[in-house]
């Protein structure tokens, strides 16, 4: 078992994106106004690249478009004191494709905030995604 400087333990890339389709929420890290935003976001993933549905004038699809960005989803038991949290870098960019746009649709991806959200971004992890977690829920 690898472990990171601070105890934790590293997973394989492919354990890495098994515990990302786990869940359906994440936070994706952007640059807004040269400064660094967060913002949760439902997802899925379409094989190893990240997909999220907003709308086409939101600032995440503004503050997006060929930007690096970062991109993390975890999960915690706090009674057990186990979790898991990984993190992919990469470069987003908005789908224009409308064949794209269409086989993205088919995903199990439903936006759980309201109004029209038929915009699409994709990230590709191009670094390796990381984990930092304990090695009950990560295993």
């Amino acid at each position: 078992m690898q472990l990171d400087s601070s105890g934790l333990q590293v997973l394989s890339r492919e354990e890495c994106l098994r515990l990302l389709s786990s869940t359906p929420i994440g936070r994706i890290v952007f640059t807004d106004r040269a400064l660094p935003a967060v913002q949760p976001v439902n997802f899925c993933l379409d094989g190893e690249r990240v997909v999220i549905r907003t709308s086409i004038g939101s600032k995440l699809a503004a503050a997006t478009r060929h930007a690096v960005v970062a991109f993390e989803a975890d999960e915690f038991d706090p009674a057990m004191r186990t979790g898991w949290s990984v993190t992919a870098v990469g470069h987003a960019r908005a789908v224009t494709d409308p064949a794209e746009t269409a086989r993205l649709a088919a995903l199990p991806l439903s936006p759980w905030a309201p109004g029209s959200r038929d915009h699409y971004v994709v990230v590709d992890a191009e670094q390796p995604v990381r984990i930092a977690g304990s090695n009950s829920s990560a295993s």
